[in-house]
């Protein structure tokens, strides 16, 4: 397969002169195929929004290299974004202009747009494009955005946070135009912290935290990390409570009437030769979630720091904007 994005060692560093640097991203290598799409996961702050801004020459990185369809994304920026469609976190577009008009504008400055495919696009997504932009819902504003970024036909998408506020049925639409629009052999790379959707549409993840790579993984191989939820219930109350959680591998455990529910890894039968000391009615065994594996990766520690993290980007964001 073809790589279509690439970066290597890519780093970003606000502040570099002041006392207290900020490194939003450390030291990235990361390939995107030609046909997949890609999920690039994280909390808030974790660093996806700079990689995009960097591979878009947004902004500059500190050090390392990144290309696009195997150009410099420096060197060839607009050859680049001929070819990209982009939907940014944050959509500023003219307030008071109607969504017909802005697609229009913006479809001339590159080049021409096929008007029917908009209205296409449109219509899968119910969006009404005559009303103003001032009057749309956050929903609706992300419906014109994701129309911005597919309706030149790209080769790529590059979208962050794309179903922020779109309701569940709408979720389901744009999984389903993510999913044709791969089978047209295209590529997404698609930032988001909404794991359920990357888990209906993605072919692999890659997962972020405080700006360093953890891992790049298949959705199935992710989902099958090592832990399963498992939940018993027997004839009778359960009695046998502290034998189950001495049992090796067996966490989390809590009980209700005549059922308990604990996260086990390892061996089943130190289990079940606990677990058959009363008389078993039901087992059922629950393969862990994404949102649960993705959470095994961060553990406590990417909790405790996600809200310093999304701060200090923030901030380094607001003062790069000031300076240019």
């Amino acid at each position: 397969m073809n790589a279509i994005i690439q970066t290597q060692a890519l780093t970003k560093t606000y502040g570099e002169k002041s006392k207290k640097p900020f490194t939003a991203l450390s030291n990235l290598d990361l390939t995107v195929q030609e046909g997949e799409i890609m999920g690039f996961l994280g909390p808030n702050g974790a660093g996806k929004t700079t990689t995009i801004r960097v591979l878009l020459d947004f902004i500059r990185p500190t050090s390392g290299h990144a290309t696009i369809f195997g150009k410099d994304v420096r060197e060839h920026s607009v050859e680049i974004h001929r070819r990209i469609g982009y939907l940014p976190g944050e959509l500023n577009l003219w307030k008071n202009e109607t969504a017909l008009n802005t697609i229009r504008y913006i479809g001339k400055m590159r080049g021409g747009v096929d008007m029917n495919y908009v209205n296409q696009l449109a219509e899968q997504l119910q969006f009404d494009v005559t009303k103003r932009i001032r009057n749309y819902s956050t929903g609706n504003k992300r419906k014109i955005g994701i129309i911005l970024a597919m309706m030149n036909r790209p080769d790529v998408l590059i979208l962050d946070e794309p179903t922020a506020g779109l309701d569940p049925l709408m979720q389901q639409v744009f999984n389903k135009l993510m999913l044709e629009f791969k089978a047209e052999g295209k590529t997404v790379f698609l930032s988001s912290h909404v794991l359920g959707e990357v888990q209906e549409i993605c072919d692999r993840v890659a997962i972020l935290r405080h700006g360093k790579l953890e891992t790049v993984e298949t959705v199935q191989n992710l989902t099958h990390v090592d832990f399963r939820w498992i939940t018993i219930t027997y004839r009778e109350p359960v009695r046998i409570a502290n034998e189950l959680s001495a049992v090796k591998g067996v966490y989390d455990l809590s009980v209700t009437g005549n059922s308990v529910k604990f996260r086990m890894s390892g061996e089943f039968q130190p289990l079940l030769d606990v677990a058959t000391h009363q008389y078993v009615v039901n087992m059922n065994i629950q393969e862990a979630t994404l949102e649960e594996a993705f959470l095994a990766f961060y553990g406590d520690n990417g909790k405790s720091t996600e809200s310093k993290q999304k701060s200090s980007v923030k901030k380094a964001e607001r003062e790069l904007e000031v300076v240019s």
